[in-house]
This record gives structure tokens, sequence and C-alpha cells, in this order.
């Protein structure tokens, strides 16, 4: 075709738009939620030129036959472990049946795939120091083995710490597994990974397929943050491995962020979650240890596993279940804010029936569109009756949920679409009125240096913004 011909440039206009019905008929067919599928096909036939590229990179969706593979390798996985005797501990969770709280999320038993487990002990780690200290020195203690999964590594200080620590055990003999997510940690330089493998550490990058492309597929990552030593020792929260979760980037100092400290049987239940990680990264499983005996007393505890490969949307659904649950009060803190219509149904009708509904959000955005549409539903929920604070020291990132006086959960999941339905997420259960208590007195603290947002907020808020938060509303299934 001749590039000078005056019909070439409209060619390639018609080509273009043939290319994004193509794409919008292909959304509609694949992508998993009706709202998800709007916010892409609208785009794909009125402005193709600006959404085609993105949807090629980003929409991409291969759903069906990467939660089949993933099925497929977690049964796979379990039929490998079935000879280790893995569950002995399962009588122990016929304890949650004397718990109350426990009975009030009716549907936790079968929403979770693995058990609600007595004699556990679990403390706060508050802010980074004393998570990464707490970890670190368990890495130091360790004799057997040690497994390490993180959405985000940094080579930086606290990165390059993390590494010298798994150095010096896998040099002592310690078995060590790290697992990172290929798109989260896409700047760690491979001499970081290859320093760690030449003493001896297993390392593995979490993909949803292999190619250069990989890196910008930003569906079904691996966001999930989990530590074990030696079968003994877990943690688990919001903290992922770089200087900025130590205040280390002053646009969002102090960060503010939550990871929990855990021993006793629920322990099984993270190696059994990074057990299904690892198995889909390498096709073989970490070493798995059991202690001959546990604790006689301690906190009823349920690890929630949830992602993409679920047979229902588990992770939205325990939020729903969470504050369904709720008779007196139910707070949350996530940095993002973006409710489905379950959630939002249920923080409303929460409020109808006088319960206490806060929910916590960072005052300064990580990233600009998020916050945007972030904001329009802060604002609608207001209106609801929602209270909504925003923390203005620094970046608020921790994932915490308050249920009354004795559910509280902590981990991974935000409070928005891609933990609902796209991300591999961890959260921990706990229902001890003790350590709710000692929640609640951080979350307290919390509230006291936020500022909580008013309606009369909405009504001050420029037009110009208005808009911007609704053009990021309309994407917002997909961010």
């Amino acid at each position: 075709m001749d590039l000078h011909s005056p019909y070439f440039f409209g060619y390639v206009i018609g080509l273009i738009h043939v290319f994004g019905i193509i794409a919008a008929v292909h959304a509609l067919f694949t992508v998993r939620t009706a709202q998800g599928a709007i916010a892409w096909a609208m785009p794909l036939l009125f402005i193709p030129y600006l959404a085609l590229i993105p949807y090629l990179v980003f929409g991409r969706s291969t759903f069906d036959a990467y939660i089949d593979a993933r099925r497929q390798a977690n049964r796979e996985m379990h039929t490998a472990i079935a000879d280790l005797d893995w569950r002995p501990w399962i009588e122990e969770a016929l304890a949650a049946r004397e718990s109350l709280a426990y009975t009030s999320l009716r549907a936790m038993p079968k929403l979770g795939r693995m058990p609600c487990l007595a004699n556990n002990r679990v403390s706060l780690l508050v802010n980074g120091q004393a998570t990464f200290d707490a970890i670190l020195s368990a890495i130091s203690e360790a004799r057997q083995v040690i497994l390490i999964q993180f959405f985000i590594i940094h080579d930086d200080n606290i990165g390059r710490r993390l590494q010298q620590a798994l150095v010096a055990k896998a040099r002592e003999g310690v078995q060590i597994y790290v697992l990172y997510d290929r798109v989260g940690s896409h700047a760690l330089p491979g001499r970081y990974v290859e320093t760690l493998r030449e003493a001896g550490v297993m390392v593995k990058a979490f993909a949803t397929r292999s190619g250069w492309l990989n890196r910008f597929q930003v569906n079904f990552r691996n966001h999930r943050k989990i530590v074990v030593v030696d079968g003994v020792k877990g943690f688990i929260g919001g903290h992922n491995v770089g200087d900025e979760y130590l205040g280390g980037n002053p646009k969002l100092s102090p960060w503010r962020d939550t990871h929990v400290a855990i021993s006793g049987p629920v322990i099984a239940c993270l190696q059994e979650s990074f057990a299904e990680d690892w198995f889909w990264a390498a096709r073989e499983l970490p070493p798995l240890i059991l202690p001959d005996t546990y604790e006689d007393d301690g906190v009823l505890c349920q690890v929630l596993a949830t992602g993409p490969a679920d047979p229902q949307e588990t992770c939205s659904l325990f939020f729903v279940e969470a504050i369904h649950a709720a008779n007196h009060r139910v707070w949350i803190t996530s940095p993002y804010f973006i409710p489905d219509e379950a959630v939002s149904a249920a923080l409303r009708l929460a409020v109808l029936r006088g319960v206490d509904v806060r929910i916590l959000l960072p005052s300064r955005p990580d990233h600009k569109v998020v916050y945007a549409a972030s904001s329009l539903f802060a604002f609608e929920a207001v209106r609801a009756g929602v209270r909504i604070f925003r923390y203005t020291p620094g970046f608020l990132h921790q994932k915490v949920v308050l249920v009354d006086h004795e559910i509280s959960a902590i981990g991974s999941a935000n409070l928005d679409n891609r933990s609902f339905r796209l991300n591999f997420e961890i959260m921990l259960l706990t229902v001890d009125s003790r350590f709710a208590s000692e929640v609640e007195s951080m979350l307290e603290a919390d509230f006291a240096e936020s500022k909580e947002v008013s309606i009369q907020d909405s009504r001050e808020t420029h037009r110009l913004q208005k808009l911007g938060m609704r053009i990021a509303r309309l994407i917002s299934p997909i961010l």
C-alpha cells in the first residue's frame, strides 16, 4: 500500500477500529466481572487508539486456562504431600466450635480451605523496624528450613540485610527457599538472585506466563507475604522487603504498616500456602516441618489464603462475611478503597444496623489514579453513614480488619478489586479478646493521628477533581 496515498490513514484508522471491536468482544467474553468487561469494552469501542495497546498488554486474558493449570498444580501438590500425614492437627479445629465469636462467621469453615486451629500465639509487629527485627532474629536462629515469600524484594539496605542473613544461614547448612513475584520485584537485579543461588539458596520467581511481556502482566500477581522458620515461627502482614517500608521514601514517610508474628499449629497452614505457590513455580515441594508437640493453650487462628484459582471469590466474600458478622463495630484499614457492590452493600447495611463502621485510608497517594477512585468511593461511603478517616503522618499500607471484641484479621489483602479477584492474598484470622484489644489500641492510636472525612469535604472538592475521580472510577474494576 502506498504510504502517500490519501486513503492510507483512513485505512489505518479503520483497521484500528476493527481491532478495537474485536478486542471489545474478547473483553466481554473473557473479563471476569461485568464492571471490568465494560471498563475495557467502552474505550476499546470508542477510543481504540488509546485503549488497544494497554488492553493487549494488560488485558490479555487467559483466565480459564491459567485457572485450570493452577488448580491442577494444586491438586498435584496435595497429592504429593498426602503421604506426609500432613494434617494430624485437624482435631484441634473442633475447639473452634466453643467460640461464639467464630460461629458468628458462619461461612468461614467452608469459605476457608484451611481449618480454624486452637493453641496459637500471636503478637503484633507495628511498623517496619519491629517487623524486620523480628524476622531477621528468627532467621538468625534457624536450624533446618527457612521459607520466604514476598511480593516485592528490593536490592537496597534492608534487601541486602536479608540477603546477607540468608547467605550466612545457607552456609551453615540451613535449607532456604525464596519466592518473589516477578512483576512486583521487576526491579530486582539478577546479581541479587545469583548471590543467593551461589550460596545454595533456592530462589524462584512467581510468574503467570513466560516471555518478556510477562513483566507487564499485572493480573494474577502473588501478593502474599510469608516467612516460616523451622516450622515453628511464622510471619505475615503488609510489609514487603524495601527501605520504603522503614521510612526510606521521603514522599511517603513515615510508612505505616502492620505484621504479625505467629507460633503454633497454624504455622502448618502457612507452610501449606507457601508449598502451593512454590510447587507452581518449581513443580517440586519444599521441606515441610511439623513439630512433635504444641503448647496446651493459646488463641484460635485460621489462615485464609485466597486467589483467582478459588472456586469462588473468597477474598471479597470474606470481607462481606466479616462485615455482616459485626454487631457493634467493624474497623477496616486499607491503602486502597475500591469496594465491589457486595462489600459496599454490606457496609451500608452495617450502618443501618447501628454498627460503628470505620475505614482508615492514607492521606497521601502512592498511585494517583487509584487514590482518585478511592476518594470518590470514600465520599459515597460517608454519605451512607460510614466513617472514613485519612491517616495524616505518612503513607498507610496496613491491611487490618477488627470485628466487635474478639475477631481480627491481618494480612496482605486490600479492599479493592485486584485483591478480591486477581491477586493471591493471605490473611490471618484471629479469634481472641486479648489480641483484639491490642489491635483496637493500635487502631485507636492511628485514628488519633487521622482526619475524618466529612460530607462538606465532598462539597468543597473542585469540579475538575470530581471529574478526575469519576473517570478513575470508570476504570476502577481493572485497577
